[in-house]
């Protein structure tokens, strides 16, 4: 007989990192070896009727994506607490990098100690990475805090004959595509990219391109990125895609040559849009924050810039037009690392592991 397990978690849409890590989890293979419930948890005002769905539930395990907000984290308490009382195995998957943050700074003391119990109590924790690991340091037993890089699913990832088509236009091309595929979030730096654009016309660099593709969460911050092109004569250099989704976004991110992601996102954890960027023969320009460093070492697969360092993005652009050999041998290092270790099938085979440990011990 199977086992079951309920996964409680945000379901897209929307779409973002951990829905649709989530969406690539629960339609995997994995069905075929364990009976799922998916209890979605996007929509906060069925928190009651999700709570009676948990409660009801007959699983053996209970697999929980955390949320990283002081009222989503009253949320969890709660489900934890329901959890906790049916005395079933619960594992929760952190995709992000600041609920220690929240706990330690934004928690009372009472809401801070609930924390630390419940964790204790858990059978299991995932973070993205091992740089991440240190969120659950003291929290509970180190040898049930688990390691699960995010991955590319199998449809945003180039093929091989693409990519070897890629390697051999790399030395008659004259222009570069840059990247910036996110949500528009100040912090995300997508305002940092644009200025990048800006900085790049006023120095008469024509070999550039910088396409845009994500959502916008209010009308002012998109009047203001439109408005910015026109102000700035940018409409040659500066394209704006929306969201794309499907054959689009595979498109765009197969035409690309450099990703540009200037993180400080409070949030962020292992950005899924940077290996997406590498699995498609890109090079990575980025920051050292969250757990973007368990993905990019530097030089071999990318370049870590401070995020405001206009001129430096620009210096590191030029060597690479200008050095092809080079460029050449980091977009092939970012290929090989993805298609070895973050692949949907790696992900789906780190957590089936979790699930395997967890049903023994």
């Amino acid at each position: 007989m199977k086992k079951k397990i309920c996964v409680i978690a945000q379901f897209p849409p929307p779409i973002h990192g951990l829905s649709k890590a989530v969406d690539t989890l629960y339609n995997s293979w994995l069905k075929d070896d364990y009976e799922f419930e998916k209890v979605n948890i996007t929509d906060n005002k069925k928190f009651l009727s999700n709570l009676n769905k948990i409660r009801k539930s007959d699983a053996d395990l209970f697999y929980f994506t955390i949320a990283q907000s002081k009222g989503g984290n009253i949320r969890d308490l709660i489900i934890l607490k329901t959890i906790r009382r049916k005395n079933k195995k619960c594992l929760i998957h952190l995709h992000g990098g600041y609920y220690r943050t929240l706990i330690e700074k934004e928690c009372g003391k009472i809401q801070r100690k609930l924390n630390y119990k419940a964790i204790k109590g858990l059978d299991g924790v995932i973070v993205l990475g091992n740089s991440l690991k240190y969120i659950f340091e003291g929290m509970i037993d180190e040898k049930k805090i688990f390691v699960v890089p995010n991955c590319v699913d199998d449809e945003f990832l180039i093929s091989d004959e693409e990519f070897e088509k890629k390697l051999e236009d790399i030395k008659s091309k004259n222009k570069l595509n840059v990247l910036y595929l996110s949500n528009f979030i100040e912090s995300k730096g997508y305002k940092d990219v644009l200025y990048i654009a800006k900085l790049a016309k006023e120095k008469n660099i024509d070999y550039l391109k910088f396409n845009f593709a994500g959502k916008f969460y209010n009308k002012k911050d998109k009047e203001w990125f439109i408005n910015f092109i026109k102000e700035n004569n940018l409409e040659d250099v500066v394209e704006y895609k929306g969201i794309v989704l499907g054959k689009e976004k595979s498109d765009l991110l197969k035409e690309s040559d450099i990703f540009m992601l200037l993180t400080r996102y409070p949030k962020e954890g292992q950005p899924i849009s940077i290996i997406e960027a590498m699995g498609n023969g890109m090079t990575v320009i980025t920051t050292k924050h969250a757990g973007i460093p368990d993905l990019i070492v530097e030089r071999e697969n990318g370049f870590f810039i401070k995020y405001d360092n206009y001129i430096e993005s620009i210096n590191i652009i030029n060597k690479l037009y200008f050095n092809r050999d080079n460029y050449k041998e980091i977009i092939e290092n970012n290929y090989n690392k993805i298609n070895q270790y973050l692949q949907q099938e790696n992900y789906i085979n780190n957590i089936h592991d979790i699930f395997v440990k967890l049903d023994y011990n």
